[in-house]
């Protein structure tokens, strides 16, 4: 009985220790197709832009294979959580976000505000300042980066303009938004005109 009792201990253990969960959030363009299955990505250029949602319950590496648009590239998704797979042509950028509750107020910038917020834009697009402990994320074209322990995080993909994400129960939401290099690009370019139009007042 002893005997059983450790035997089924140990298969209880093994299981758990070979289950996992990863989940993948890619980010497509035009009509770029992504195959579970097969673990592929095969990137077409194309106009629009996309996101496909796949998961593998398995605690082993995966291997992702990005095809198409130049080299081919093969993305390792090494443990269990949730990530992000740029299979876009175009850099994308991206951090955790406050989404607990929509502003009611307007917040007036000052002059500090606006070269701080420039500045902090274009360090991004630079690539400084990131890091899994800042929560912010560099993610070059067919690469990947994990981005929390929790699957079921909340993310907001390239062009969407979603601002606020309700509450469950008390718990805040754990939210991360991603851009397009070139939507932040566009909104450095905004705020340093916000930056000459007050000067020249």
């Amino acid at each position: 009985m002893k005997k059983c009792m450790i035997t089924c201990t140990s298969l209880l253990l093994l299981a758990a220790c070979s289950s996992g969960n990863k989940k993948i959030i890619v980010y497509i363009k035009g009509s770029s197709t992504v195959n579970e299955e097969a673990k592929t990505i095969t990137v077409v250029d194309g106009s629009g832009s996309d996101e496909k949602t796949i998961s593998y319950k398995t605690a082993d590496k995966v291997q992702l294979q990005v095809k198409g648009l130049g080299d081919d590239a093969s993305v390792p998704i090494d443990n269990n959580g949730l990530y992000i797979l740029n299979a876009k042509n175009d850099t994308i950028i991206g951090s955790y976000q406050n989404y607990d509750s929509p502003k009611t107020t307007t917040t007036v910038k000052t002059q500090e505000d606006l070269k701080h917020g420039i500045d902090s834009l274009v360090q991004l697009t630079e690539g400084k300042n990131i890091s899994a402990a800042n929560r912010n994320f560099y993610l070059l074209p067919k690469t990947a980066v994990k981005i929390s322990d929790n699957v079921d995080a909340f993310v907001v993909g390239p062009f969407h303009k979603m601002t606020s994400v309700a509450k469950e129960g008390d718990k805040a939401p754990e939210v991360y938004r991603f851009y397009s290099i070139k939507e932040i690009r566009e909104t450095i370019a905004k705020l340093t005109a916000l930056t000459k139009s007050t000067k020249a007042k």
